[in-house]
């Protein structure tokens, strides 16, 4: 399936702070305000972003659930976010994450009594229906895409707008929506918990521009939309706390200012001023007022890291690189330190040796590759002249933006005797070139956070041999028939601790074809100002849990 959840170096991931700055700021009292709904109410909190449109249309997010999403979407499920320990999925409109009796390929859910919009009517099952019917119009791109090939029917279905409906999603009543697939897939209570599970009102989704100000579901409404300017939220006075566990929703007002310089916020939120000490940025901290809040006790409380997040991998081609002992050499050849350090050392992340990231439940620690952060140059010589190969000049396509990161693997693997050749893309070009059908290169360094924490979202989109070309993100090329039937098997097993061993086998399975090299698991650094209260990361994801947050003071 096609999923453009993919994060690049030097574009998005950006330093950030040690782990030994987690738990500093506003997370101390975090999980007993979440999970008791007892955040404190009033005031308007702010949130600043560089972005200079939000555009709110369900069928065309790829925002989390804890996220903006959050405040205005309820799904059928949704996430429970507690920071010392793994994310959870939950009921949220629906009153259970959904039932099965066939293994997995039907999937029955039951809305809660009393769910209203921000305009007081009821919400249905065959809203929800309509929403998911949404995403499948041509019009409208850009959102997840999973239940577009899991469901059956689903592969010729282009929306709703020409009066047609999908048949494989059933809803007998205003109350039960039921799900038909097409083989057994265990993790669809997660893919529910996707901005398409949103309700949406037949006669309002049609409507040009529905995104800038949709019907609110969630416990805030859309109050404005000023493009470059900024996104207002009110409460919706028809949400029903008892209908909702996880939104503390502890702000009488979030305003999101637009198109900010996320040096001055930061500046503004460091320094405490009426805005900035009752908001927090969207963004990562930028690597100058990082090193300025860390230098000041004062400002240092207002950082929060996340612990082990995205991927950053470097991922060999094997339709080109096509011998496994030198692909086995790049493994240890490859110099993680000075990766590492090319990002700004410590504060980059942890070295990674594993394909699913912590954090995922099933996921199991290991090494095939074991050697220094700086890798072990003899082992690496040894197996490239057991190859019995005299290996080309290898082709590694970056942007500007991964100069350095890049050189550094340049540099690594000259020492073992293979030289690369860096080729330089512009961003759109270089999007292309890595996920198009012609392949034309040997390395190229990715990253990547899952959509969901579960191993399918880890290795499926990367390793499974239909995500090869067509805009899909293997970028190894890789193709195996035994990866792709633990995949399927894994997928189909509905049972967590069976399919957990299934995911652990596959991950491990693909590392012994040395396919792509795992570098760093990121670390994700945030600030938030004074008066911002219950603001913390969990496990997963590696961001803020914006729907938990609330102020210190109503000022």
């Amino acid at each position: 399936m096609k999923n453009r959840k993919i994060i690049r170096l030097g574009a998005l991931i950006v330093a950030s702070a040690t782990l030994l700055l987690s738990g500093c700021g506003s997370q101390t009292d975090a999980d007993s305000a979440a999970s008791s709904g007892q955040a404190k109410q009033g005031g308007t909190l702010t949130i600043l972003s560089s972005s200079t449109d939000m555009d709110m249309d369900p069928a065309k997010s790829q925002g989390l659930p804890t996220t903006s999403n959050g405040y205005i979407f309820r799904r059928l499920t949704t996430w429970e976010v507690d920071r010392k320990g793994q994310t959870k999925v939950v009921p949220d409109l629906a009153t259970d994450t959904g039932t099965t009796t066939d293994g997995g390929k039907t999937w029955k859910y039951t809305l809660k009594k009393g769910l209203k919009y921000d305009d007081g009517t009821e919400i249905t099952s065959q809203d929800i229906k309509y929403g998911l019917e949404r995403s499948f119009a041509d019009s409208l791109t850009g959102g997840l895409s999973y239940h577009k090939t899991l469901l059956e029917g689903a592969q010729d279905y282009h929306g709703p707008f020409d009066g047609k409906s999908l048949d494989s999603i059933e809803t007998p009543d205003s109350r039960t929506i039921i799900f038909h697939l097409n083989s057994p897939f265990g993790d669809w209570p997660w893919v529910a918990s996707m901005a398409t599970f949103t309700p949406v009102p037949k006669d309002k989704g049609s409507a040009q521009g529905y995104g800038k100000k949709p019907v609110s579901s969630g416990p805030y409404k859309v109050e404005t939309n000023e493009s470059g300017k900024q996104l207002v939220l009110v409460r919706n006075k028809y949400w029903n706390r008892e209908t909702d566990k996880v939104r503390t929703a502890g702000p009488d007002k979030i305003v999101w200012k637009l198109g900010q310089d996320a040096s001055v916020s930061a500046q503004a939120v460091m320094q405490g001023t009426d805005e900035g000490k009752n908001a927090f940025l969207s963004s990562f901290v930028p690597p100058a007022q990082l090193a300025q809040a860390q230098a000041n006790p004062e400002y240092s409380k207002l950082l929060v890291t996340s612990g082990d997040g995205a991927l950053e991998y470097l991922a060999i081609n094997t339709k080109r690189v096509t011998n496994l002992k030198v692909r086995q050499a790049i493994e240890y050849g490859v110099n993680k330190e000075s990766y590492r350090t090319a990002k700004g050392g410590a504060i980059a992340g942890n070295y990674a040796s594993t394909l699913i990231t912590p954090g995922v439940e099933g996921r199991v620690q290991y090494n095939l590759y074991k050697a220094k952060a700086t890798g072990d140059v003899a082992k690496a010589k040894k197996l490239l002249q057991e190859s019995g190969q005299t290996v080309p000049a290898l082709k590694l396509i970056a942007t500007s933006d991964q100069a350095e990161v890049a050189s550094a693997i340049q540099t690594s693997l000259k020492r073992i005797g293979i030289k690369v050749n860096i080729q330089t893309l512009d961003s759109e070009v270089f999007s292309d070139a890595e996920t198009n059908d012609a392949g034309d290169y040997d390395l190229v360094i990715g990253a990547w956070q899952p959509d969901f924490p579960s191993p399918y979202a880890n290795l499926s989109p990367l390793f499974d041999s239909s995500q090869i070309g067509h805009g899909n993100y293997n970028l190894s090329r890789y193709a195996n028939d035994e990866v792709d039937g633990l995949i399927k098997k894994a997928t189909e097993t509905v049972e967590a601790k069976e399919s957990g061993q299934i995911w652990a086998q596959a991950d491990k399975r693909i590392m012994q074809d040395a396919v792509v090299v795992p570098l760093l698991y990121s670390h994700n650094t945030f600030i938030h100002g004074s008066n911002v209260d219950n603001f913390y990361v969990g496990s997963f994801p590696a961001y803020p849990n914006y729907v938990t947050v609330s102020l210190k003071s109503d000022n």
